[in-house]
């Protein structure tokens, strides 16, 4: 029974190691597939400004000036409005 345990636990944790490389691999690839997102603050007439902040289209928490403060940021629709909901990278 032992001599077959160390014929087989080499291979064993051979094939673990194997495993765990492809999982952090396929984990790291799904992180980096989001494109940065332009967000804009609004201005006092509620239209897009020249402040451009950096900005995801992946739902977590609402895109901000200053990453947790500050004015909220939209990305411009088709017609150049700023009324799309951004969110933090």
């Amino acid at each position: 029974m032992k001599t077959m345990l160390k014929k087989i636990m080499p291979v064993a944790v051979f094939a673990l190691g194997i495993t765990g490389a492809f999982v952090t691999t396929s984990m790291q690839s799904a992180s980096t597939d989001a494109a940065p997102q332009l967000g804009y603050i609004l201005d006092a007439n509620n239209e897009c400004s020249d402040v451009e902040v950096t900005c995801s289209d992946i739902p977590k928490q609402v895109c901000r000036q200053n990453v947790t403060s500050g004015p909220q940021a939209f990305a411009k629709d088709e017609d150049g409005n700023c009324n799309q909901v951004t969110y933090r990278p």
